[in-house]
């Protein structure tokens, strides 16, 4: 049993694969399915019985979920989407090609076609697309005895019963019970007693990644979803939320280091697939850098009259794009989580301008000694002056870009670290010469 399931496979050792499978967590056989492409992906699924293949499928990506269809027969294909979550299906629909979508759809049963479609009409990227329509409402003239019949009664095809809405006439949110109060209470206790009529709710257009974020700050199981007319349209539950905050996630680091993200396991992702999403990014980098070039030609004169400038070239840039980068990071992670608003810009500029000034003061102290030993007291001077300047700068502008670009309705991490240090290193050069013809006269 020592040999990874790849190797199995590819030994087309079935008795093994077999074995393989019946000693792992769904969650294990699905990152492992994700390491092999489609073809290779599709003989150890269709060795898991129906229940365990329907849940390690779910654990997948919806890039993977798509390959592994690709090579499922009729029958097989048909009665694992129609038994998948509404809330997963369209969430693997959104990101499949027509061809994909449009087979889906046609195999499902009326019932299960039409909820996926409604989720499917809303907004990409909103709450809609992602909550699961399947819930037990409860009246809010129950008692708890007859809601925990509501439950029994339609619990089985509902995605959860643990956070419970609770609605008037016309389905209108009143507020939502935990099922832990209905069953600790007695039978004959009014629901409106247990009910929490000021839970937060979301808007099924709102953004998701701004729902699963609230989620996680009021460490709620689930949050009631509603219309434009506070009318119950479904549940975003706990594990969606997850996803979807994992998603962000994985989009934002990616941007952040300079790259697109891309869908699927990395180590199933081609090595082109990899090199596209990563050259776009450094072309534009290469680009920028240009302006870098262009500075030192402006000042070719003062290199050339105090030529022990440019030893500390290196020095000032990558201080520069460090204190940037710290920066830019910072500010990305605050405005995905909700810590910053656009009207913040003001405080973030004198904040972030007095954190530049204490980094460049105490990274000024070593440059003059430094200097000060290598080249002399002068450009020592130079020196230190700069990195205060080049530090304020830096981190002034690393901070207010992503919320400029928030401003303008832009992913903040698309102004990504590597972007903030090629702007900061070629004006940080700029502010370097001029201070030394300050100091130094020429």
């Amino acid at each position: 049993m020592g040999e990874s399931l790849s190797e199995l496979v590819e030994a087309n050792d079935l008795v093994g694969v077999r074995g393989w499978l019946d000693t792992r967590p769904p969650y294990v056989i699905a990152d492992e399915l994700a390491r092999l492409d489609g073809v290779r992906a599709g003989v150890p699924f269709r060795l898991l019985d129906k229940d365990r293949a329907l849940t390690v499928f779910e654990e997948l990506e919806p890039v993977d979920q798509q390959a592994i269809l690709l090579g499922l027969r009729d029958q097989a294909f048909h009665d694992l989407v129609e038994a998948m979550d509404p809330d997963d299906r369209a969430r693997m629909l959104t990101e499949a090609p027509a061809k994909v979508a449009k087979r889906v759809l046609a195999g499902l049963s009326p019932h299960e076609r039409q909820m996926t479609a409604e989720l499917l009409g809303y907004p990409s990227g909103s709450v809609g697309q992602v909550m699961t329509p399947e819930t037990v409402a409860l009246p809010h003239d129950a008692t708890a005895g007859r809601a925990l019949q509501v439950v029994r009664d339609k619990g089985p095809r509902a995605e959860t019963v643990y956070v419970l809405p609770v609605v008037t006439d016309g389905r209108r949110l009143h507020g939502v019970v935990e099922l832990r109060e209905l069953v600790l209470s007695p039978a004959d206790r009014p629901v409106t007693e247990l009910v929490d009529a000021d839970v937060p709710r979301v808007r099924a257009t709102d953004p998701a990644e701004q729902a699963a974020r609230l989620i996680r700050e009021t460490n709620a199981l689930a949050l009631p979803v509603v219309d434009s007319e506070d009318r119950l349209v479904g549940l975003l539950t706990v594990d969606d939320a997850l996803e979807v905050i994992e998603a962000a996630d994985t989009e934002d680091v990616a941007r952040q280091a300079g790259s697109a993200p891309w869908p699927g396991h990395y180590m199933a992702v081609s090595v082109w697939r990899l090199a596209r999403s990563r050259a776009p990014w450094l072309l534009l980098l290469i680009v920028a850098s240009v302006l870098t070039v262009n500075v030192l030609q402006v000042f070719e004169t003062t290199l050339e009259s105090t030529t022990a400038l440019a030893l500390f070239i290196p020095l000032l840039v990558g201080t520069g794009g460090n204190a940037g980068a710290q920066a830019a990071t910072s500010a990305v992670r605050a405005s995905a989580v909700g810590e910053l608003r656009g009207t913040d810009l003001p405080a973030v500029v004198w904040r972030e301008a007095r954190v530049g000034l204490l980094l460049g003061g105490m990274l000024a102290g070593v440059g003059l000694a430094v200097g000060t030993v290598l080249v002399g007291g002068r450009v020592a001077i130079v020196v230190g002056l700069s990195l205060v300047a080049v530090c304020v700068w830096a981190a002034t502008v690393g901070a207010t870009m992503p919320l400029l670009a928030t401003r303008l309705r832009i992913d903040p991490a698309v102004v990504s670290a590597p972007m903030v240090t090629t702007v900061v290193d070629a004006t940080g050069l700029v502010i370097y010469f001029l201070v030394a013809r300050a100091v130094l006269g020429g």
